[in-house]
């Protein structure tokens, strides 16, 4: 049985008059913004594009964090080194060799 503490990501606001939220709830927020703006035009590829704008970031900030040590990084992320590798170079943090 794992008893692997759950962690939360909280957004911290920059005014002293809002509490700490979890990234989700900012997340939810965001969506439902682009929604209302949406109106009655049709979207695509939605669950992609969400992941994609995370994904980048994130993998900025485990990289900043383990000072660029690609191992660390794909381990925090929970992910083989080579996909972690795979996903630099599909959001330009690294290029392909060309043969």
């Amino acid at each position: 049985m794992s008893h692997a503490k759950k962690i939360e990501l909280v957004i911290h606001p920059t005014d002293d008059h809002t509490s700490p939220q979890p990234l989700r709830h900012s997340v939810q927020k965001a969506l439902e913004h682009f929604f209302e703006k949406l109106g009655s035009t049709t979207v695509k590829n939605l669950y992609e594009t969400v992941l994609t704008e995370i994904e980048a970031p994130l993998l900025h900030a485990v990289l900043k964090h383990t000072k660029d040590n690609q191992s660390k990084s794909a381990i925090i992320l929970g992910l083989s080194r080579g996909t972690f590798r795979k996903k630099l170079k599909q959001h330009g943090f690294i290029k392909s060799r060309k043969k």
